[in-house]
């Protein structure tokens, strides 16, 4: 950590107002870029998709329950794992109370992964999840929408992720798209993001970054290295300290 300077009350309360007013600009531009955002061109989905979920298949028409608004969420789970991705699952640990309130927007919001039902369900009871998950593994949802890659792909080192804007190294990616079903049961994709797209989409990253040693993520190997799954946090979270010891 920096060291910091030690002030009054009232030094404070300035250097904050200072900071509020920095603050304010970027609230002002996120707004404008969320107006952006929904004045993008859409895409129409004219390929039919189908899930396997508890209940057995279901179109991606179905996946709206009766809103016009579709959230989801592409959690890395392959067929061949016996876990879902630890960061994909400290997204969904965010995630999983919000249903009700999105769903009060006209907006569902559902998991797709590759792997099996079975697995997902034993996987979703074990963090105690409630959202709905499915599975994509007999459709090509996932390679559609560029959140899982051949073994071709990745060995070619080609920018196939984020739009193309890098490769990546395994056969699974997180990636969050979204749909708009209109009244004549229409469907069209209209808005993905990945990779750091996804933070904003993290409170509990945001929380962090109120904090004066913020993410705390400087010298790991790689940024999310600390990140556990929720029942693997043993005997507790690891305390921060200045020396990354």
């Amino acid at each position: 950590m920096q060291p910091h300077k030690i002030v009054s009350r009232e030094e404070w309360i300035e250097a904050r107002k200072a900071h509020l007013a920095r603050e304010k600009e970027y609230t002002k531009a996120r707004e404008r870029l969320g107006e952006e955002r929904r004045a993008l061109p859409w895409v129409k989905v004219d390929k039919s998709y189908t899930f396997d979920g508890p209940n057995g298949k279901v179109t991606l028409a179905d996946l709206f329950k009766g809103k016009s608004q579709l959230v989801v969420q592409h959690f890395m789970f392959a067929p061949d794992w016996e876990e879902g991705c630890k960061s994909c699952s400290f997204w969904a640990d965010g995630y999983e109370r919000m249903v009700p309130h999105l769903a009060a927007r006209d907006t569902a919001l559902v998991a797709i992964s590759r792997a099996p039902p079975q697995k997902l369900e034993a996987f979703k009871k074990r963090m105690g999840w409630t959202f709905d998950w499915l599975s994509s593994a007999d459709s090509d949802f996932n390679y559609d929408f560029a959140v899982s890659f051949t073994q071709e792909q990745i060995k070619s080192g080609a920018k196939i992720y984020n739009f193309g804007t890098s490769g990546f190294h395994i056969e699974e990616a997180p990636g969050i798209s979204v749909f708009y079903r209109d009244e004549a049961g229409n469907i069209f994709h209209t808005y993905s993001c990945f990779a750091r797209g996804l933070d904003m989409m993290n409170a509990a990253y945001h929380y962090l970054d109120l904090t004066p040693l913020g993410r705390h993520e400087e010298g790991l190997p790689y940024t999310m290295d600390w990140v556990r799954l929720r029942d693997r946090y043993q005997p507790a979270p690891v305390q921060a300290s200045c020396c990354h010891s």
